[in-house]
């Protein structure tokens, strides 16, 4: 079997999950990536057969999207023609965790393909959304990348589609502890406005994962660290607790290791307020954004309760096979369509 697998690279969190997947979907045959996006800080250990700088989502340097460097690195003309030349018709299975440029080609070609990831989930009106909903972010989370089946991921199985985060194995095999320290991954704020306000803490010891610094060093009650997925993830396994933004992995994983939680959803990004409304029924507290009642605000969170722990429902071995069984059903599909147009064809011409 040839599997297309597209990865979006727009943050760190689909590369992650792609890791973890693609020596399970190995098993089934030849697996080709497709790296979506230029601004992921993870290395790439993939089988990239397929690379475009996409459609990405840049930050700022206080909680929010930069919408300028977004519309620069847009080009409507190169993703149609990157779209009309990506070979999807050549594999027996496409795979796509929310990239809009296969999505595309998959139109364009008459091949089907199965949304796969957390984005998925969000096919589903059982998924939570925040008390106010946005008609643009619904637009975007359903019309982005679609598919012709879906599989999602998500906190909980809030509908019969979805199933549980793909964990690490690094996190899977860890016994965790409490070594004191607050692991702090906060992508869309500055080392500088972010170091400022934990600062206000002095007694309390930080590992700030920056996208700056090439090594470890430490300033005042902050340890400095590049970004590196086996650092991150063994900081995160021993720490009292986990600051970083409503995405996906990172919370899941926290709250499978049993840790304190606190979010700041990414400003303007719908999905991230979504999981924030998903994380709160957690129990995990969600700021809006730095403010200068940050350091109380870390104080009650962290003489507050634990939230609720995260319990998987599936392995990513049976993930995968889930969505073999998805890619099953599709190719039955198909073959019905395909008699349908050859029964319909053979009556139009009696």
């Amino acid at each position: 079997m040839k599997i297309f697998y597209a990865v979006q690279a727009t943050g760190n969190g689909h590369i992650a999950r792609a890791k973890e997947l693609v020596p399970f979907l190995q098993r089934y045959g030849q697996v080709d990536v497709f790296l979506s996006g230029n601004n992921s800080n993870l290395k790439v250990n993939l089988p990239v057969k397929y690379q475009s700088n996409g459609v990405s989502l840049f930050y700022g340097n206080r909680g929010g999207l930069d919408y300028w460097k977004m519309a620069k690195e847009l080009s409507l003309f190169n993703i149609i023609k990157e779209a009309k030349a990506l070979p999807v018709d050549q594999y027996d299975l496409v795979i796509n965790d929310f990239e809009s440029i296969t999505s595309l080609a998959c139109k364009i070609k008459q091949v089907p393909s199965i949304g796969f990831g957390h984005q998925a989930s969000f096919k589903s009106k059982l998924t939570p959304r925040p008390i106010k909903k946005d008609w643009m972010g619904e637009l975007i989370l359903n019309n982005y990348a679609t598919a012709s089946k879906y599989i999602g991921l998500h906190f909980d199985q809030y509908d019969e589609f979805i199933y549980s985060p793909i964990v690490k194995e690094q996190v899977l095999l860890a016994s965790p502890k409490n070594l004191g320290h607050i692991s702090v991954y906060l992508s869309h704020y500055s080392d500088e406005v972010v170091a400022s306000y934990l600062h206000q803490l002095p007694d309390q010891l930080f590992h700030l994962f920056s996208k700056k610094e090439k090594t470890i060093n430490q300033r005042g009650n902050i340890i400095y660290m590049p970004i590196d997925n086996s650092l991150f993830t063994e900081s995160m396994i021993n720490a009292t607790g986990v600051i970083t933004g409503a995405g996906f992995e990172t919370p899941a994983e926290a709250l499978y290791l049993n840790k304190k939680l606190l979010c700041l959803p990414i400003k303007g990004q719908y999905e991230q307020l979504c999981n924030a409304a998903a994380l709160n029924n957690f129990g995990v507290p969600i700021l809006a954004s730095l403010n200068t009642d940050f350091k109380r605000q870390v104080e009650t969170w962290l003489n507050g309760a634990h939230p609720t722990q995260l319990h998987l429902g599936l392995s990513t071995q049976a993930i995968v096979e889930k969505l073999m069984e998805a890619a099953a059903s599709l190719e039955v599909q198909e073959e019905e369509f395909n008699q349908y147009e050859l029964d319909h064809l053979s009556l139009k011409f009696r």
